[in-house]
């Protein structure tokens, strides 16, 4: 856009015309002219975000904030690194020098925004394109062009001061590396520019400590790394990648700790490198094949020496726990933490059961089914048996069914299934769970009843299984009563009023049905009731002839109950 000046007649007037004006009164030191141009540009011609105005308008406000010593408002009109390229080069330098110069004052080690812009100002003076033609611009002012090789070392020069500059504040600050200025420096020669900017989410460096981390990783820099976050966060089991403490520096965390358990390894630290890598994991690190390699190395040797003399079992047991939960995969470390928890299973069988039973209950969490394992609790059953310690039923019967030559573990069970008969309905307080409970013990019973008793405590059964019926008749739905049929405990045909509840069940679940416009549903379970009424089987098996008796139910006509109903 132009207008006419109506100063002197048909000068055409620009808004970069005007802006010229205004960066060649900064650069000759007429500040009193800056401002009246920026604001005539504004007022005539607005800001445009799609040339080079807004950028260069910017930037001149930035050094006439700096000028009047308000850095942090220097700092708001400083443009991106991005846009620089569209502002004057003499008006860059000017202000990146104001603003190490003030750094370098007495005080101004905390000053953040002063340090921002000095970070952009220079990162864009000496980058390796010189999109701003900054080696130009020193031509110019030595009226002779300054060769390759001279630039090349004024530039290493140039970002070396710059470093040691904000390293020194730093150090006089207490700056760790994660928010050292140095790092957002670094970071910003190295292509990060952007972030380079000091607010309220950076409260105490200059770039967010993602970007830092990665930063220090990708140049080597994983000790320094480690040293610094291990300070802010020295409880390292919580470092996993969900936590919201962690989780912007999850990944070049997850890099760095995976590293040091690389070398861990080649030092021969077992325990530490698998430590590491564990860290990493949780940091949401996959093992490549190199760093699985030295997991497998390290679950060779941890806990042993070369000699034998000074071996650690328990370092042993450890190092390999942590190897298989990264390398579950691994059938050869899983063996070998079986076998080294069943061997110190056997160690402290004696001295110290209660470990005993952890070691071999973890070998069988490893590796499922494990015969040394599983004999190993097994002997713990036995000796509890024999010291009539308190055992669950579960546990017994499981014993016995492992061993059936165990005859402690028959009788303890006899003995624990061996109560009063309940020939009568529970009392209107008693629980519908004391009923299930005594059925349950029954069938128990039945499995492991001396042969002479066998036809006495299926009798008790039968009765218990009635009792619960007639129970849940009156108190639950009639799908209770038919799923308790179903399982089986006791035939159709011996006993009247069984059958008779059974069958009262089915023809009210098909009364249900029909009201729920279920009519398939319905003819079923009224043709279950009729075959119960004629004393026969609910249901005809759905593939083919029923297989045969169960165990323990030797001698019983089958019932059909294992058919769909």
């Amino acid at each position: 856009m132009q207008v006419k000046d109506t100063g002197e007649q048909d000068r055409t007037v620009t808004a970069r015309g005007l802006l010229l004006d205004a960066e060649h009164a900064f650069l000759r030191a007429e500040f009193r002219l800056v401002r009246p141009l920026l604001q005539r540009v504004k007022n005539e011609f607005g800001v445009s975000d799609t040339d080079d105005t807004s950028v260069r308008h910017s930037l001149l406000r930035a050094a006439l904030a700096a000028r009047a010593g308000n850095w942090p408002e220097a700092a708001r009109w400083c443009p991106d690194r991005d846009d620089l390229g569209w502002a004057d080069t003499d008006i860059v330098h000017s202000l990146a020098v104001s603003a190490l110069r003030r750094l370098s004052d007495e005080g101004q080690h905390t000053e953040a925004s002063t340090a921002a812009l000095a970070v952009v100002l220079w990162a864009h003076l000496l980058d390796d394109e010189d999109q701003g033609d900054f080696h130009g611009l020193l031509g110019e002012r030595r009226d002779t062009p300054v060769p390759e090789e001279l630039w090349e070392e004024a530039r290493r020069d140039l970002r070396g001061r710059v470093t040691d500059l904000l390293h020194a504040l730093d150090v006089r600050s207490g700056r760790d590396v994660l928010s050292a200025w140095r790092t957002a420096w670094e970071a910003a020669c190295d292509g990060f520019p952007s972030a380079v900017v000091p607010s309220a989410a950076v409260p105490d460096g200059l770039v967010p400590l993602g970007l830092a981390a990665r930063h220090l990783v990708r140049h080597g820099r994983r000790t320094d790394l480690l040293d610094a976050y291990t300070a802010r966060h020295p409880d390292t089991a919580g470092w996993t990648m969900d936590a919201p403490d962690h989780r912007a520096c999850a990944g070049p965390l997850a890099q760095a700790v995976a590293g040091r358990g690389q070398d861990r390894v080649r030092g021969g630290e077992w325990i530490p490198a698998l430590l590491d890598f564990s860290t990493a994991a949780r940091l949401g690190h996959s093992l490549g094949t190199d760093e699985q390699q030295a997991v497998q190395r390290a679950a060779a040797n941890v806990g042993r020496t070369r000699t034998g003399l000074g071996n650690s079992p328990a370092n042993r047991i450890q190092g390999l726990d942590l190897a298989h939960a990264l390398l579950p995969q691994d059938t050869s470390v899983a063996a070998e933490l079986t076998a080294e928890l069943v061997r110190r299973g056997r160690r402290v069988f004696e001295s110290d059961p209660a470990e005993s039973r952890r070691r071999f209950a973890r070998a069988l969490d490893v590796t499922p089914w494990d015969p040394d394992a599983r004999s190993g609790l097994d002997d713990h059953l036995r000796a509890d048996l024999d010291r009539g310690e308190k055992l669950g039923a579960d546990d017994v019967r499981g014993l016995l069914a492992r061993d059936p030559a165990c005859e402690p573990a028959r009788k303890w069970l006899a003995d624990h299934c061996a109560e009063p008969p309940m020939t009568a309905a529970p009392a209107p307080d008693d629980t519908r769970t004391v009923i299930e409970r005594r059925v349950e013990l029954l069938s128990m019973a039945v499995d492991i009843a001396d042969p002479a008793r066998v036809s006495q405590v299926r009798e008790e059964l039968r009765t218990a299984v009635l009792l619960l019926a007639e129970h849940l008749e009156a108190t639950a739905s009639p799908s209770d009563v038919i799923e308790l049929f179903l399982r089986d405990l006791t035939q159709t045909g011996v006993s009247a009023r069984f059958d008779q509840t059974v069958e009262s069940a089915y023809l009210k679940r098909a009364r249900e049905r029909e009201r729920a416009d279920d009519p398939g549903g319905a003819r079923r379970d009224r043709a279950c009731a009729a075959r119960i009424g004629a004393g026969l089987p609910a249901q005809g098996p759905l593939f083919g002839p029923a297989p045969g008796p169960r165990s323990g139910r030797r001698g019983e006509a089958d019932t059909g109950q294992e058919t769909l109903f």
